[in-house]
């Protein structure tokens, strides 16, 4: 069964250490992820329709709103894998165009060779994480350490969120802008996919289309990235009981709920909360 070691979380996002034996479903995040292997056996992900290694010397990087599973062969052992997830605007504070890492085209490829110094950080963060993971040398100098070298190694960083890749991307909707909207206000009541597109007064293979031209992600997955966030929110700073979150997130049976939060991060939400309150949030 799959369990998450530690997470620790704070203004840069949250970090977690995480021992896999089960796969994950296809989802995606607000914020680019960054995946490093720390022990166990190699594995792979599938990061948009590619199949990608997670190895002791391949990293594997996930742009915002990339829809991306953890595929899990049940002949291999278990991999322990440091998995970031990373706020646009804790890495705005090292460079103001490093906030582009909320933009789906950040990271240029799905996977990169690692270093021996980023190697040797991804240990220490880990190790950080099982003896201290409060501490504020996570966020401080590991974790800071950790993403100035992912970042200068794998993306164009100096030329990132300039104005040709903007022009690459398609102009925003209006009627996409306000099913988002709509979405972020109350994910719980926003309807599926039938309901948004006929709002938004469009077809649904319409509005299907516009909304991933325009977010890099299906609305379902963008649905299910809020309701994550959500959860993850509530389960780490709030006292809602995990039955009353899940109904205000839209799922009528708590055990729905923690079926959806277990497939989708890869523990239960009662042993998300429990292990990311264990020690004070990084700050």
């Amino acid at each position: 069964m799959s369990q998450a070691l530690e997470i620790t979380h704070g203004a840069f996002g949250r970090v977690a250490l995480l021992d896999m034996d089960r796969a994950l479903v296809r989802h995606a995040h607000p914020h680019c992820h960054v995946l490093l292997k720390v022990d166990g056996d190699d594995t792979q992900f599938l990061v948009g329709d590619r199949l990608v290694s997670l190895t002791d010397d391949q990293l594997v990087l996930v742009n915002a709103w990339e829809t991306h599973a953890y595929v899990h062969d049940p002949a291999r052992e278990k991999a322990v894998i440091l998995a970031l997830y990373i706020e646009p605007d804790w890495l705005r504070g090292f460079r103001p165009n490093w906030a582009a890492s909320g933009a789906p085209d950040f990271f240029e490829r799905a996977t990169g060779a690692t270093t021996p110094a980023i190697r040797a950080i991804t240990q220490d963060l880990a190790a950080e994480l099982i003896y201290a993971s409060g501490s504020n040398h996570i966020q401080d100098e590991l974790l800071s350490r950790l993403m100035i070298a992912v970042i200068e190694r794998f993306t164009a960083w100096r030329d990132v969120g300039g104005s040709s890749r903007d022009a690459a991307r398609p102009a925003s909707d209006w009627r996409v802008r306000r099913a988002i909207e709509r979405m972020r206000e109350n994910p719980g009541a926003a309807g599926g996919v039938s309901t948004l597109a006929r709002e938004a007064g469009l077809s649904r293979a319409h509005f299907y289309r516009q909304f991933e031209m325009m977010t890099g992600a299906s609305p379902n997955v963008f649905l299910n990235a809020i309701r994550v966030e959500r959860a993850v929110e509530a389960l780490v700073g709030a006292e809602d009981e995990i039955g009353e979150l899940g109904t205000r997130l839209g799922f009528g049976e708590p055990a729905h709920f923690s079926r959806f939060f277990r497939d989708h991060v890869g523990v239960p939400p009662s042993a998300f909360r429990r292990i990311a309150r264990r020690g004070a949030p990084a700050h």
